[in-house]
C-alpha cells in the first residue's frame, strides 16, 4: 500500500526480529522494516525521526519513483548474485 508519497508498505503475517536504528536520513531504494512486522520499500529522499530495522536496498533507484509511483502495487525481491 502507499504512503506518504514517499513509501509502499505490507503488514507481514510473521514477526520478524529487529535491530531498529534511527537513519536520520531515507534514500529511495531502501528496505526497512518498521517494528516486528511492517515491511517498508521507500522510493523517494527524506529526512526522519522514525526507527527502522534495516534490511537491504534496492541497488539500481534511477526509475524506482516512477515503477512504483501512486497507488498500490506487487513487489518481488530477489537475492542477488552480487
Amino acid at each position: 500500500q502507499e504512503l506518504n508519497g514517499n513509501e509502499k508498505y505490507i503488514y507481514l503475517s510473521d514477526i520478524l526480529p529487529m535491530a531498529e536504528k534511527r537513519p536520520e536520513y531515507i534514500h529511495a531504494g531502501d528496505l526497512m522494516l518498521f517494528g516486528s512486522d511492517c515491511l517498508v520499500l521507500f522510493y523517494k529522499d527524506f529526512p526522519t525521526s522514525y526507527k527502522y530495522t534495516p534490511l537491504g536496498r534496492v541497488a539500481d533507484t534511477q526509475h524506482l519513483s516512477d515503477a512504483l509511483g501512486a497507488g498500490d502495487i506487487s513487489v518481488t525481491f530477489q537475492r542477488s548474485s552480487g
